[in-house]
């Protein structure tokens, strides 16, 4: 699969958000804005595991049309599946 720049800028911005977390509690910051930016951060990340799962998807079904093969629901329930994991 090829991975996007969008895809790793979005990984990047979590990064800092997790970063800015750690800072928070370093610098003893209230439960409640820490747990705010943490869930910020969780659905950063959902949101771009569902992005890469959706492109993964895309592609795959694709490659199998260009083929000439019949689209095989296989490939749907795995990214299905994926995305169950990820919850």
């Amino acid at each position: 699969m090829e991975y996007t720049q969008e895809m790793k800028n979005r990984l990047r911005r979590i990064e800092g958000q997790i970063r800015g977390v750690l800072r928070m509690l370093e610098e003893e910051k209230d439960c409640k804005d820490v747990i705010t930016q943490l869930s910020a951060s969780r659905t950063a990340i959902d949101r771009t595991i569902g992005l890469i799962v959706g492109t993964n998807l895309e592609q795959c079904l694709r490659v199998q049309l260009e083929k000439g093969e019949d689209t095989n629901t296989d490939f749907v329930k795995e990214a299905v599946n994926l995305l169950v994991k990820s919850r």
